[in-house]
């Protein structure tokens, strides 16, 4: 991929000039755009203790119904962005627009979990086009930097309110009716934003130096999948059984192919001359450290309080709010402090409010139903996200030259979705081990009915602990519940304590790593009218499950 070297058709406006025509609809439709697409990234949160009873799945089941929407997003994200550009970025957002209905109806109408992951993988392409093309067709009808701030930081907070409401959505549906019905509602508000965009924008592109890496995306795609579907399944299915090991080393096969693709490629998805640069290097590590301790607790938080403790999903929403709204509520905060206070800074607090909530969570009670205990944690860990969240692209932008900022901006944001991306994967993969392990070593000092022995090692042989823990009281393998819910309480602790440690090394990493690092002096310019590289490709990361 390489950096715009067009201009506009003309020269860049003064500060006075009026807004291009279209401006209001044209923010209009991009807020909802990207206010549907983290919906539709949100919604499984507090459903998944009802797909786990109505679907029958077990816990990589569940994990794949997140993970298959973040996996489509950081594969695609990069060509959606070129493909807007060279074809139109009107038509890149009503197809992702469609591509969501599509896919919020296949999980709406899914008889099966299988069913409901191509669902998921469908609106995670579409909002991963609904991402980059909504943040540039924005960034294209502003006339100024300041205008162009305004409004990416109004597009921001409406990404981050989908991912606030999106959990409370889910659970009031579910209380009123069936979480199929939550699925409609999306499909509703997609074919809103559908109807919005082909009203109220008109087409714009910037094919200028814009060019398909098809070997790159390709080779990144199916080594991605593959590695993490060995680690999805490997806890379950065991991690020496053919299908895991052949997944994991094609896909690290496909990995290598993909960089050394990527260091011949004209036009390369990732540009990894960037990683010559000690700062960068940093600020990438962390960003995917940092954003797979943030998901994972999410999708820990969800697990704990859904197929763990089969609470109500309204009450599975609440946490969510302390975990995404200070996203929304901070945005005039954050903004104000990264333009006094070094992101690095900002970054590094972040990781470390980050990092003291997600320690706080181990210390809670499975067998404890209350909420309260999750306020401060999750608090903590919100206003820590709502810090990182911009700091780490401003922290990249800070450590190259003006001219690399695009490439910079859009490379660090792909690495904190792959953060996101990991995130449910490792903590399902800790979580759902050591709970097998300690559910099996419980079971064997039990004393229960042979029979009840019997059916409960059966049963966790097929869905691991949590299908114990969901039998109905009265049948063969219930009398094992408690030693389930143990297990899977002793499982998630130990998935919080590594997000806690993930978060605590993301924050040392900033801090030490940024020692001796200067800012290259970034004069200030007029904007114009075409969006510049790193609003072209430096598109913000979902900011929830």
């Amino acid at each position: 991929m390489t950096l715009n070297k067009g201009t506009a058709t003309s020269h860049g406006p003064t500060a006075g000039a009026a807004r291009k025509p279209g401006y209001a609809g044209t923010l209009a439709a991009t807020s909802c755009a990207v206010f549907v697409a983290q919906v539709a990234n949100a919604l499984p949160a507090s459903l998944n203790g009802l797909f786990q009873e109505d679907l029958n799945t077990h816990g990589s089941q569940l994990t794949w119904i997140t993970s298959a929407f973040m996996v489509a997003v950081v594969c695609f994200e990069f060509t959606f962005g070129v493909l807007g550009d060279r074809f139109g970025r009107k038509k890149l957002i009503t197809a992702g627009a469609g591509l969501l209905a599509i896919g919020s109806a296949v999980a709406a109408v899914a008889p099966s979990v299988q069913v409901l992951w191509v669902g998921a993988a469908l609106n995670g392409l579409g909002a991963g086009a609904l991402f980059p093309g909504s943040l540039t067709m924005l960034a294209s009808v502003t006339r100024t930097p300041r205008e162009r701030a305004q409004a990416v930081a109004l597009w921001s907070g409406f990404l981050s309110a989908g991912a606030a409401l999106s959990p409370l959505l889910g659970g009031v549906f579910a209380e009123v009716g069936s979480w199929r019905g939550s699925f409609w509602v999306l499909v509703a508000l997609a074919v809103v934003s559908m109807v919005l965009t082909l009203l109220l924008t008109s087409e714009s592109k910037s094919p200028e130096g814009r060019e398909l890496d098809i070997p790159g995306q390709i080779t990144f795609a199916i080594g991605l999948i593959l590695v993490l579907y060995a680690a999805v399944e490997g806890p379950e299915s065991g991690w020496t059984t053919l299908p895991v090991l052949l997944s994991g080393m094609l896909g690290l096969v496909f990995l290598a192919g993909f960089v050394l693709v990527e260091v011949g490629a004209k036009s390369p998805i990732f540009d990894l001359s960037l990683f010559r640069n000690r700062a960068f290097t940093v600020s990438s590590v962390v960003a995917v450290i940092g954003m797979l301790a943030f998901l994972g607790a999410c999708f820990a938080t969800s697990m704990w309080l859904g197929p763990v403790q089969h609470q109500d999903p309204l009450r599975v929403a609440i946490p969510f709010l302390l975990l995404q709204g200070p996203a929304f509520v901070l945005i005039p905060v954050v903004s104000r402090l990264l333009h006094r206070v070094a992101p690095t800074w900002l970054l590094t607090s972040g990781f470390a409010l980050m990092s003291i909530g997600c320690f706080l969570c181990t210390g809670l009670d499975v067998a404890d139903p209350g909420l309260t205990a999750f306020v401060v944690p999750d608090l903590l860990i919100g206003i820590g996200f709502a810090l990182c969240v911009s700091s780490v692209t401003a922290v990249a932008l800070d450590s190259v030259p003006p001219q690399l900022a695009g490439m910079a901006s859009a490379t660090t944001n792909m690495l904190r979705d792959l953060g996101f991306a990991l995130g449910p994967v490792v903590v399902g993969a800790v979580a759902l081990s050591k709970a097998a392990s300690a559910f099996s070593s419980n079971l064997s000092g039990a004393d229960l009915p042979a029979e009840q022995l019997g059916a409960a090692r059966g049963i966790a042989g097929q869905g691991g602990p949590i299908a114990v823990n969901s039998l109905p009281p009265g049948t063969p393998g219930s009398a094992a519940h408690d030693l389930a819910l143990d297990a899977l309480g002793s499982g998630f602790g130990t998935a919080f304590l590594i997000c806690g440690t993930a978060a605590a090394v993301a924050a040392v990493l900033t801090a030490v790593g940024m020692i001796g690092v200067r800012s290259p002096d970034r004069s200030s310019g007029q904007g114009s009218a075409e969006p510049t590289a790193t609003e072209r490709d430096g598109v913000p990361a979902p900011a929830a499950m």
